[in-house]
C-alpha cells in the first residue's frame, strides 16, 4: 500500500513539475483561435463566391477586394482594383488603414484560387491556403463580412480582370 501512495505521489509530482506547465504568454492565444475556426466554419463555407458573384460584389459601392499575398507577387499580378495588405502586416492599425469599417464587406482570394500563373499564384499546400488564414485573422480582428473567392479558375479563362508586371508584358 505504502509503495502504491508513493507512486501516486511521485506520478503526480511529476506532472505538476516546471517542465509540464504551460509556457504563458498573453499575446498568443491559441484557444481562441481554435474557436474562431470552429466558430465560423458554417458561416465561412456560406461566404464562399463563385466567379460570378466574386465578380458581381466587386462591383458594390464600398467593397474592399483584399490580397493579403506578398507584395512582390501583388505586383507581379492581382485582380485589378485590388488592395494589397500582405498577411504578414495584418495588424488592427493596418487592417483599418485598408478597410473602412469592421462591417465593411471584404473579399479575399489567394494563390490556390488560379491556376496558370505559377509564379504569381504559386499553389501552396490545400491546408495551408492563404485564403483559410486570412479569413480567420480577418475575423479575430473583427471583420464580421467576409467574403471568400470559392473555386480554382484557369487564369486563361477567368472573367475576373488582373493588373500587375505580368499583365501588361
Amino acid at each position: 500500500m505504502k509503495t502504491l501512495i508513493l507512486t501516486v505521489c511521485l506520478i503526480f509530482a511529476a506532472l505538476k513539475s516546471p517542465a509540464s506547465e504551460p509556457i504563458l504568454n498573453p499575446l498568443i492565444d491559441y484557444g481562441k483561435f481554435q474557436e474562431i475556426v470552429v466558430n465560423s466554419r458554417a458561416e465561412r463555407e456560406s461566404h464562399r463566391l463563385t466567379e460570378d458573384q466574386f465578380l458581381s460584389a466587386m462591383k458594390q459601392s464600398g467593397v474592399v477586394v483584399l490580397d493579403a499575398r506578398s507584395a512582390p507577387m501583388f505586383a507581379r499580378r492581382h485582380v485589378t482594383g485590388a488592395v494589397s495588405l500582405p498577411f504578414t502586416d495584418f495588424t488592427a492599425a493596418s487592417l483599418a488603414g485598408v478597410i473602412p469599417g469592421k462591417d465593411a464587406k471584404i473579399l479575399i482570394y489567394c494563390n490556390n484560387n488560379f491556376l496558370g500563373s505559377p509564379v504569381a499564384f504559386v499553389s501552396k499546400a490545400p491546408p495551408a491556403s492563404l485564403n483559410l488564414s486570412t479569413y480567420t485573422s480577418l475575423k479575430a480582428y473583427g471583420y464580421t463580412n467576409v467574403f471568400e473567392l470559392g473555386p480554382l479558375l484557369k487564369i486563361s479563362a477567368t472573367k475576373i480582370p488582373f493588373a500587375g508586371t505580368e499583365v501588361s508584358r
